[in-house]
């Protein structure tokens, strides 16, 4: 499955991608806040898009001019969210890499993902989340029409082994219109 906007592919991942994935993943300022430690090597973002971006709903961000992956979008339906949320019911998760931030892509590519998850997936609410401190990713959510639902304090999370504290953003089929354009 691919999904398309007017700058943006949407695809699976690729082993072949491990290069690119790699380029963008191993910098700092992109795991950690997203909850996720940077990338070591290219065999290590390789085995992630084995082991992790391979699951089904999870997308390489790529832009049209070059079907190179520069950020991941993904859609977690039901057991497969950490939120315990019912079947018809989805969280997106993003990011993307720093050369390509502030030109609206994450947006861009999650309305699309928001309609494929209403129109096509037919889910009834959509969820996301963003860690304290997080703003370029709450700003998403803002953009995207996304409604603030709840905070989850101190939580210990996994991935990082630390805690933090986690705030949660959500909209139903009826709201999936809103969002700011600015």
């Amino acid at each position: 499955m691919k999904l398309y906007t007017n700058r943006l592919i949407l695809r699976p991942w690729l082993e072949s991608d491990a290069e690119d994935l790699f380029t963008y993943a191993k910098d700092p300022q992109i795991g950690p806040i997203a909850g996720w430690p940077p990338h070591t090597s290219v065999d290590n973002s390789r085995e992630i898009i084995k082991n992790v971006l391979s699951a089904d709903e999870t997308y390489a961000v790529c832009l049209k001019s070059d079907d190179r992956a520069i950020g991941s979008i993904g859609l977690m339906i039901g057991e497969a969210s950490n939120l315990n949320i019912p079947n018809n019911e989805g969280e997106i998760g993003y990011w993307i890499g720093v050369p390509f931030w502030g030109q609206g892509l994450i947006p861009e590519a999650s309305k699309e993902l928001i309609r494929y998850a209403f129109e096509e997936l037919e889910l009834d609410k959509l969820w996301c989340g963003y860690f304290d401190g997080n703003e370029k990713s709450k700003r998403v959510q803002e953009k995207c029409g996304f409604i603030y639902h709840h905070t989850n304090k101190d939580i210990h999370w996994k991935r990082m082994d630390d805690i933090r504290t986690e705030h949660i953003t959500c909209m139903t089929r009826e709201n999936s219109s809103g969002g700011s354009e600015e």
